[in-house]
């Protein structure tokens, strides 16, 4: 009689203990979160949309071109920026770019 008890009972734990691992899985997926990265350089095209920048990296030159989120207020073509940005639908997009300060001392692939 007791084996039957023990029986019947295990379905009905097996089920809760699933319930709670499904639950747990879509909140691990709720809450990925996007790569924010950095870019140095120095600009060498703006548009309302779009800005590029020209940066060294190990002795190679590196353009690279980032779309905006929002239009730039007080930046130019040949400033030295800082430009903080995500992969979002395959193309890279400046949440923030900004002048870099003038105290900064240059790093290794910058003195060339």
């Amino acid at each position: 009689m007791a084996l039957i008890c023990l029986l019947m009972a295990f379905p009905l734990f097996a089920d809760k203990n699933e319930s709670i691992a499904g639950g747990r899985d879509t909140l691990k997926a709720a809450t990925v979160k996007t790569a924010r990265m950095n870019a140095r350089g120095r600009v060498v095209e703006i548009s309302d949309k779009t800005v590029k920048i020209e940066r060294v990296i190990k002795g190679q030159v590196e353009v690279m071109e980032f779309a905006l989120e929002s239009q730039l207020a007080g930046i130019l073509v040949n400033d030295a920026v800082n430009v903080e940005y995500t992969l979002k639908e395959g193309k890279l997009t400046a949440s923030r770019v900004a002048r870099q300060t003038a105290g900064r001392p240059p790093a290794e692939s910058d003195k060339r």
